[in-house]
C-alpha cells in the first residue's frame, strides 16, 4: 500500500508541476484560455495536484516514524 501511495504522490506532484507550468507559460504569452479552459481554474487544479502529492509524501513520512 505504501508503494501505491508513493507512486500516486509522485505522479500527482509531477502532473501538478506540468499543469502549473503550462498554464503559467500560456498566461505569460498573453493567453487567457488553454484548450477552451480558463487558465485560473487550470492553475488552481495544478496547485491542488501538487498539494495532493505533498500530503501523500507526508503520510508516508509519518507512517515511517511509528
Amino acid at each position: 500500500m505504501d508503494r501505491i501511495i508513493e507512486w500516486l504522490g509522485n505522479v500527482a506532484g509531477a502532473l501538478g508541476v506540468l499543469v502549473c507550468l503550462g498554464s503559467g507559460l500560456v498566461r505569460i504569452a498573453g493567453g487567457f484560455y488553454l484548450g477552451g479552459v480558463q487558465l485560473m481554474p487550470l492553475f488552481t487544479a495544478g496547485t491542488a495536484l501538487m498539494v495532493m502529492g505533498c500530503l501523500a509524501k507526508l503520510h508516508l513520512l509519518t507512517r515511517m516514524r511509528r
